[in-house]
């Protein structure tokens, strides 16, 4: 298959489609951490190019509901999610106006006031075999849900906590404290899932 996938500058999941042997490019306004097939450049640009299946990371930072608090604070924050609801709506309707029929779309629990079409699934990479907690929500198109079942260990402990003024503790697990470039990185164990299971 002739693979895009979108909005991702590590490489980790174009190199696991590659692995199979499939036609991958990744594509991303920054350079790729990995040498290999790496369009740098607005991914807008390319849906029309004949791709059999798209995986997409738009980027979350107005999307998350994490940015809930943010809202009403930041000036023009709600504009900026408009405009990242809309970019995520694009990739979502590829199908339609680009033909790539095989779509899956990854971001973190969304922001209700983005409007985002329903979640098909929630993962987390413990459930393929990477100890570690960090909920992901899967827009899935004419592909089947990411079956785990063969990986899946069991629920990693947090790795340290804080309390909140409101005297709330919160966990903190792998993920959280770092950069948004850092948590952006997809888990090898979910990108080999994804080659295994869709290509």
């Amino acid at each position: 298959m002739k693979v895009l996938v979108a909005c991702e500058f590590s490489g980790i999941v174009r190199e696991a489609f590659k692995a199979k042997g499939h036609d991958a490019w990744s594509c991303d306004l920054q350079p790729t951490e990995i040498p290999g097939q790496h369009i740098q450049g607005d991914v807008l640009s390319i849906l029309n190019d004949g791709w059999d299946l798209m995986i997409a990371h738009p980027p979350c930072t107005y999307l998350t509901c994490a940015s809930a608090r943010y809202l009403n604070e930041q000036p023009n924050r709600r504009g900026l999610m408009v405009n990242a609801s809309l970019f995520f709506k694009i990739l979502w309707t590829a199908d339609y106006y680009y033909n790539v029929k095989k779509i899956c779309i990854e971001n973190p629990l969304p922001l209700k006031a983005a409007q985002l079409p329903p979640y098909t699934q929630i993962i987390h990479p413990y459930y393929f075999g990477e100890p570690f907690l960090k909920r992901t929500c899967l827009w899935i198109k004419n592909l089947p849900l990411l079956n785990s079942a063969d990986k899946i260990l069991e629920r990693p402990y947090p790795t340290g906590y804080c309390i909140k003024k409101n005297g709330r503790r919160y966990n903190y697990y792998y993920h959280q404290g770092k950069n948004s470039h850092e948590r952006s990185r997809t888990f090898r164990g979910i990108a080999n899932a994804m080659a295994d299971q869709w290509g």
